[in-house]
């Protein structure tokens, strides 16, 4: 087997093993949280916020320190250290005195974590040119596989076992990820400069996007609006069927639900490319925003699942989308640091929206976070609309004259 494809094989495995293990344990966390002291639901609701909050903050603070040491090191050490530390931390979480130590501990795991985004980098940069867009989409199947299978058997793990025993084996499954990626993946790196000579001299000073950043907005705001429901999930499942085996239909509907990923980003990315990107992310904020409102109504298990199978199907598409219409809208000798932007600012959107969906449901009610969720999807509607405007005019602009020597005013 070619090098490459050996390389995606392995790292397909290991991506596969790590999103299974996090969705192992971390969607029953409300759960949790009420089985270690917090019962009253305001509370309770509170707490899952800053839960989810903490994991996203330390996330979006320390994405752009890992992007910016991988080019120094090696994309396979950033894979490696993702999967090492965050697996002896999660076991952690089964020996907490208190939710206090909980959150601190999410927010350890979320300075260490990014698995996604490390293993993307390493099969990108060791795949030929022409086959990049075909590993990086054979790998996002990795992620939505691992997360179906990983709710699934989470949640009877937890009915089953207790929220312990899940712990523990989110731990295995993230340090066997990383044994994969250190005894069966190589990489062709090499080193050109060291950390200290990298930081000599170094300015924090915001890069020179232009009209790119209006998209990047939208970016975040669509973070914001898809993972706004997220963390309630659970007390959703458990306000419509009661306690009885909450995890477990939590398990297989969000699994369920996950299996629209695996064909959602290549279908809608496909159709993106022959139409255009503006919009067919319009057409799916727009649907995904209609489908959260029957989730926040549904009277049945039945109607939550078909309404978020829909729901996740524009969702999960909607990000493809985006960064097709990023990578349209940039160069390429700018488009590695535009994409880590992308997901700082999506970072940034989800920690704002654990805050607000909390303050929601501890004021509201769980089912008001569905409804709020429907109108941040609707309002990127008109704002992509604007953004597609502008970026419209600034393709029309007239081009400069044909013998004028001065550099382009956007460059």
């Amino acid at each position: 087997m070619v090098h490459w494809k050996q390389n995606l094989l392995r790292v397909w495995f290991a991506q596969f093993l790590a999103t299974g293990g996090f969705c192992f344990a971390t969607p029953f966390i409300p759960f949790y949280i009420r089985e270690i002291g917090v019962s009253e639901p305001t509370q309770a609701s509170m707490w899952v916020a800053l839960f989810a909050a903490a994991g996203n903050l330390a996330l979006f603070l320390s994405a752009p320190c890992w992007g910016f040491i991988s080019d120094i090191y090696g994309r396979r050490l950033m894979v490696l250290r993702a999967c090492f530390v965050c697996g002896m931390l999660m076991p952690l979480m089964a020996f907490v005195p208190g939710v206090e130590s909980l959150v601190v501990i999410r927010f350890m795991v979320g300075l260490f974590a990014g698995t996604v985004t490390a293993s993307q980098i390493l099969v990108s940069s060791n795949t030929p040119m022409e086959k990049r867009g075909f590993a990086l989409g054979t790998l996002s199947s990795a992620v939505f596989g691992g997360r179906m299978a990983g709710t699934f058997m989470g949640g009877i793990v937890v009915d089953a076992f207790g929220y312990r025993a899940a712990f523990f084996i989110c731990g295995i499954m993230l340090i066997t990820a990383g044994l994969i990626v250190l005894f069966g993946v190589t990489e062709r790196f090499e080193k050109t400069t060291t950390l200290r000579r990298k930081m000599t001299g170094f300015k924090f000073r915001l890069p020179e996007f232009g009209e790119v950043w209006w998209i990047l907005l939208l970016v975040m705001l669509m973070g914001f609006a898809v993972r706004f429901d997220a963390p309630f999930m659970p007390l959703l499942v458990e306000t419509i069927n009661g306690p009885d085996k909450a995890a477990t239909w939590t398990g297989i509907i969000d699994s369920l639900s996950a299996i629209t990923g695996i064909f959602a980003g290549p279908l809608l990315g496909w159709l993106a490319d022959r139409s255009s990107p503006q919009r067919i992310a319009m057409w799916s904020a727009g649907m995904a925003g209609l489908l959260m409102i029957p989730q926040g109504l549904a009277p049945s298990l039945v109607t939550l699942a078909v309404a978020r199978f829909g729901m996740i199907f524009f969702a999960s598409g909607l990000m493809s989308v985006f960064q097709i219409w990023l990578a349209k809208s940039t160069p390429d000798s700018k488009r590695g640091m535009l994409f880590g932007w992308a997901t700082s600012v999506k970072s940034c959107g989800w920690f704002l929206c654990s805050l607000a969906g909390g303050a929601v449901a501890m004021n509201l009610g769980v089912r008001w976070v569905y409804f709020c969720a429907a109108f941040v999807f609707l309002t990127l509607v008109p704002g992509i609309r604007i953004v597609s405007r502008l970026h419209a005019q600034k393709d029309q602009s007239p081009a400069p004259a044909p013998d004028a020597d001065a550099a382009p005013a956007h460059p």
